[in-house]
């Protein structure tokens, strides 16, 4: 019984931020979490570095890095225990020598959570068989295409995204929006400009819940949700990154991100009602190319402690990395967030190299 009442618990918290988070501040926040463990380890301080098939998230100018006729990557996580599945899949290739593509695949959600709505029948007898397990799953499709122009150091890149969102058979949304990217190099400076959702993303969702279930909404004074369009308003990511040798065989990456968002003041270092910016920084030690470790720093915030003091927090993230031949394994150790309880939840990618035979 606990189990079906803790399970009752994740259900009904989480189906009011699908039915109901219609802000576009919150809109879409899947995509906003990242991918790769080379990010998360440096704190997704990676818009002007990227340069493998992840660049099909961060910034799809950086597919022009791949030096692979194709690569392939994964990634795994798991968050609030093990409760919710975060899954990433893709594919890039090199059409020629100033253009590529990449097929990228996010998929995060709760799985097997019992529809204890209908538990206890007209009769008030309590009946398990009438469980049924349902998902509340978030789907993103990117198409990315990346083009180097004439001009040197300069490679540009374009997302376009088809958002599934799903919550059992009570829900659903589809949606669509659009990605531009921007990478130069100048004399090994690297800078780098992501600008996400430039058309306004939209989801247009539907719902179909049963009679029993809006009776329960009218009775308890909550809003019966009607089909409607909710929209994720445009983002800015810039950076600038620089790499140098420290010493024979040791390399050192530090990059500085920006977050520059539009949609209302929010707790981050530069705020205001009108453009909010959130930087985090990342390093990326290297030694031969073939094993590394990084680190970094995001959510920087003001807060209150229990005694009322204002205080500053942040979010440390480490990882690792090992390349051997054509196969890189990353991971990182990375904090949701929760600086209180320290939810630090564990993060494994891989790339695989791939080139025709008989280069």
């Amino acid at each position: 019984m606990k189990k079906y009442i803790f399970h009752f618990f994740i259900f009904t918290s989480i189906f009011p931020n699908f039915l109901f988070g219609q802000a576009p501040k919150y809109s879409n926040e899947f995509l906003s979490i990242g991918i790769g463990a080379r990010a998360f380890g440096m704190s997704n301080a990676c818009v002007s570095s990227v340069n493998d098939i992840t660049s099909g998230y961060w910034n799809p100018a950086g597919l022009m890095g791949i030096k692979n006729d194709m690569q392939v990557g994964l990634m795994h996580a798991e968050y609030f225990a093990g409760i919710a599945k975060y899954d990433y899949g893709a594919i890039a290739r090199r059409l020629d020598s100033s253009s590529a593509i990449a097929l990228s695949v996010v998929r995060f959600a709760v799985d097997n959570i019992p529809n204890t709505t209908e538990l206890i029948d007209a009769s008030g007898n309590v009946n398990y068989d009438n469980i049924k397990p349902f998902s509340a799953a978030d789907y993103a499709f990117v198409l990315s295409y990346a083009r180097a122009p004439k001009i040197k150091g300069l490679t540009l890149g374009a997302n376009a995204k088809i958002i599934r969102r799903i919550v059992g058979k009570f829900a659903g949304a589809w949606g669509f929006g659009l990605d531009a990217g921007a990478q130069y190099d100048y004399k090994g400076w690297k800078f780098g400009a992501m600008a996400r959702d430039i058309t306004t993303t939209f989801n247009a969702w539907s719902f179909n819940l049963p009679q029993e279930m809006q009776d329960v909404f009218a009775a308890t004074g909550n809003e019966i949700p009607i089909n409607s369009i909710e929209l994720t308003l445009p983002r800015l990511i810039i950076g600038v990154a620089k790499k140098g040798n420290l010493m024979k065989d040791l390399t050192l990456l530090a990059e500085m991100n920006m977050d520059l968002t539009f949609d209302g003041m929010r707790n981050v270092v530069l705020k205001s009602n009108l453009i909010n910016g959130d930087p985090h920084f990342g390093l990326e030690f290297g030694y031969k190319s073939i094993v590394f470790l990084r680190a970094g720093i995001m959510n920087i915030q003001h807060e209150s402690d229990v005694t009322g003091k204002r205080v500053t927090t942040m979010q440390p993230n480490f990882g690792i990395g090992v390349k051997i031949k054509r196969i890189s394994i990353d991971y990182a150790r990375t904090d949701i967030g929760n600086k209180s309880i320290a939810l630090y939840s564990n993060i494994f990618s891989l790339r695989l190299d791939i080139n025709k035979q008989g280069k």
